[in-house]
């Protein structure tokens, strides 16, 4: 799912596209991505794009007279930027947005369809699309450590949750709590003075940081390759890799749709966090530690 670094690169690249010029076709290729009835697509043709924003992990369009378009990409669906008039035809692409430079195509390679589009007029409509998580990359640090400590979770779900944080998701909440080194399951009602003092810096720099890698990488192209797995990340999706601050291997949680991507060294103090699926499957067989872990691999080498 594109989280804030990616958002931001899209949000850029269409401002730099569209601004100032007039909505000339909203082509709804797929009826189920747009969800909601009133107002009418044909209604926002003619009105010219005044500005983007970022709502959450929401792309917003906003056109003359308080409309705005609202794209929530979910975790497959992607913009592509073509030539002016491009077919809005093919597997995947669910809606076209034409302009005199270009049209915008909103895509989405997955069986399930769950990106969506929704169309509002006015301030208050828009706002009821806010799940209202912090900004974290502006916000202060009392207000942004408040938000999270608001109930006592487990780091990587109270970071993931658009309620409390806003726009970060599986990959980078991997990245924050590797270079916090803190553990993905330990609790923001249980942190020490320390480890805000590790976590909060590290939210900012993880998410800046990679904003402002991927718009030099970008540079004035708009962006085509937007994955959750980066090279250059430290964990995530890196599972069995060495970690590139202390060389153990990546370990990994899977849970649900999600997964946690750690260094067991850097941030559990060696311990493993063990998978419920396999704990049920093995017992006392499941490994404790990284050395029982290491142990067993070089045993089965052996063997």
């Amino acid at each position: 799912m594109p989280e804030l670094p990616d958002l931001e690169l899209y949000r850029d690249a269409l401002a730099a596209r569209v601004v100032g010029e007039p909505l000339q076709g909203l082509r709804i290729v797929s009826p189920f991505v747009l969800r909601s009835v009133e107002p009418a697509p044909a209604s926002f043709v003619g009105h010219r794009a005044v500005a983007t924003r970022r709502l959450g992990k929401r792309i917003v369009l906003e056109l003359a007279g308080e409309r705005f378009v609202i794209l929530h990409l979910r975790i497959a669906g992607r913009l592509r930027w073509r030539k002016p008039g491009a077919p809005a035809r093919g597997r995947g692409t669910l809606a076209a947005f034409d302009f005199p430079a270009g049209s915008l195509l909103l895509t989405e390679a997955a069986t399930k369809k769950r990106a969506s589009l929704h169309l509002a007029v006015g301030e208050a409509a828009l706002a009821a699309h806010d799940p209202g998580g912090v900004e974290p990359l502006e916000t202060g640090d009392a207000e942004l450590r408040g938000a999270l400590e608001r109930e006592n979770r487990t780091l990587k779900r109270a970071l993931t949750d658009p309620t409390i944080v806003a726009a970060i998701g599986n990959a980078y909440s991997d990245e924050i709590l590797w270079a916090a080194e803190l553990s993905p399951f330990a609790r923001t009602g249980q942190l020490v003075k320390e480890e805000w003092a590790r976590l909060l810096p590290a939210i900012r720099s993880t998410l800046g940081g990679w904003r402002d890698r991927l718009r030099s990488e970008a540079g004035a192209a708009f962006p085509e390759k937007v994955t959750a797995f980066r090279p250059g990340m430290a964990v995530h999706g890196r599972f069995g890799l060495p970690c590139p601050r202390c060389g153990a291997p990546v370990q990994r949680v899977v849970y649900a749709e999600n997964e946690a991507n750690y260094c067991a060294r850097c941030q559990t103090g060696g311990r493993l966090l063990a998978d419920r699926a396999l704990s049920r499957l093995l017992h006392d067989d499941w490994p404790r530690t990284l050395d029982e872990l290491e142990e067993r691999r070089a045993e089965a080498r052996r063997a």
